[in-house]
């Protein structure tokens, strides 16, 4: 999505920044991973088709995505934006007929990030960017019935069950943002910072630069 080209998302521990060229090549080993494959319904792509995959996420107007950082790590200026990498997150616009749904999706790829508040924060960030940047009112979630961390996760921000697919070994959960759920989110997300990917990505690699030079 062009949309989110140029935006950065700064949380309390994650920022969230374009899917670029230069982050396909980590994304592509996290997806070697069979765990991933299975928790994310996803098949393993040659690194060529990663890169075409990549480029039709910011090409497609029905689909919105946003790679998952360390924040104090990325802010640091100590490493690359890739060894900052922690998952992704994304936003489906799946019904051409009703434009303010969403499918959210949210992978913390590196294990050692897990259970440390990443996911909740990033789901909270993207359904933020969703309600004020896209116009979406309704989220769905569909996530493999293994993954009960998830699962009790959504559950934690009221999405409620609508199905279960016993072939797909998923269960799709759905919450409507009523008034006073998006004054809740707002209020919640207050503290996010949005800026321009660009000018912030050359602000730090300049700073990085600076500490090299004294160094």
């Amino acid at each position: 999505m062009r949309l989110n080209e140029d935006a950065v998302l700064q949380g309390r521990v994650a920022a969230l920044v374009p899917y670029t060229a230069p982050h396909v090549l980590r994304y592509h080993q996290w997806m070697k991973s069979e765990e991933l494959q299975k928790l994310t319904a996803s098949e393993p792509l040659t690194l060529e088709q990663e890169y075409q995959m990549q480029r039709s996420w910011r090409e497609d107007a029905d689909k919105c995505t946003f790679i998952v950082l360390d924040k104090l790590k990325w802010v640091s200026g100590l490493c690359t934006e890739e060894d900052c990498m922690v998952g992704d997150v994304n936003l489906f616009l799946t019904d051409p007929e009703d434009p303010t749904m969403a499918e959210i999706e949210v992978m913390i790829a590196e294990p050692s990030y897990r259970g440390k508040g990443f996911g909740k924060e990033v789901t909270m960030m993207m359904m933020y960017y969703g309600v004020t940047k896209l116009g979406i009112t309704k989220f769905q979630a569909k996530i493999n019935l293994e993954n009960t961390i998830s699962i009790g996760m959504f559950r934690n921000f009221h999405f409620e069950e609508v199905s279960i697919s016993n072939v797909f070994q998923e269960v799709t959960l759905s919450l409507t943002v009523d008034d006073y759920r998006k004054k809740w989110l707002l209020e919640q997300m207050n503290q996010v910072e949005e800026e321009r990917y660009r000018q912030t990505k050359q602000q730090l690699e300049g700073a990085t630069e600076g500490n090299r030079l004294v160094l």
